[in-house]
């Protein structure tokens, strides 16, 4: 390779990566935005990872060999370092995905899961239906999060129904409805990045001297939440518990 195509083969692959981490920022914030359909935006964390992981092989290649590299190390160190970073993160996604069932219904009473009153004209038009799948998902989900039960607080049900509303607006997600004697909580909540809808309720019953919280948690699209529900589930009971 002669001197004059060395510089712009290393621009090349700084551009590259460049663009690779471009479609990954702009995947979830353009689905959230509504510009584009969670699924194209899907498709483009693919395209980031496919130009990310070419963008950093040919940086490295060029790094490795002298003669190629010549005086643009700093500009193959960029194209690096913007290229594995692109592929990366939806490689860990992957990943996730991977080890997670194929359910996005996710609930700590798999037996008698609380039922949404409230939000059922929320979730009228939403591909997945708001209705339990019963015991097949039940299955999957004591397979992959066995780990997920009841919380029972040394409580009385009102003063407990007040502990997990004040829970739920720390989580940061939109109290639809509050019924304190019904002792059910309907809420949803927005992942951060491509701003899916997930739509959680909480139960709270007497237990003994004490009251039981049950919760479930839904997406509203997608077949698979990559173990999103369950992972709202834990973060909210250890907020409710701590």
């Amino acid at each position: 390779m002669s001197p004059q195509t060395r510089p712009d083969l290393s621009r090349l692959t700084l551009v590259l990566a460049a663009l690779a981490a471009l479609l990954l920022l702009v995947a979830g914030p353009g689905a959230r935005l509504d510009f584009w359909s969670f699924r194209t935006g899907f498709t483009l964390l693919r395209w980031a990872a496919y130009l990310g992981l070419a963008a950093a092989t040919a940086a490295l290649l060029q790094l490795l060999v002298p003669r190629w590299r010549g005086s643009r190390s700093l500009v193959l160190g960029g194209g690096l370092v913007l290229g594995v970073a692109a592929a990366i993160v939806p490689w860990r996604w992957l990943r996730q995905a991977r080890g997670a069932p194929p359910i996005h219904d996710i609930t700590t009473d798999t037996s008698d899961p609380p039922a949404f009153v409230a939000m059922l004209p929320e979730r009228a038009s939403a591909p997945n239906p708001a209705e339990y799948g019963g015991a097949e998902i039940a299955a999957q989900q004591q397979q992959a999060f066995p780990d997920l039960r009841p919380l029972v607080l040394p409580m009385a049900p009102g003063p407990a129904f007040g502990r997990a509303l004040a829970a739920a607006h720390q989580m940061g997600w939109a109290v639809l409805a509050a019924d304190s004697a019904a002792g059910r909580i309907e809420a949803t909540a927005t992942t951060p990045w491509f701003g899916f809808k997930d739509d959680v309720v909480v139960r709270i019953r007497p237990e003994g001297t004490g009251s039981r919280i049950d919760v479930r948690s839904v997406s509203r699209v997608g077949q698979g939440d990559v173990g999103t529900n369950a992972r709202r589930i834990r973060a909210y009971l250890g907020r409710l518990s701590s």
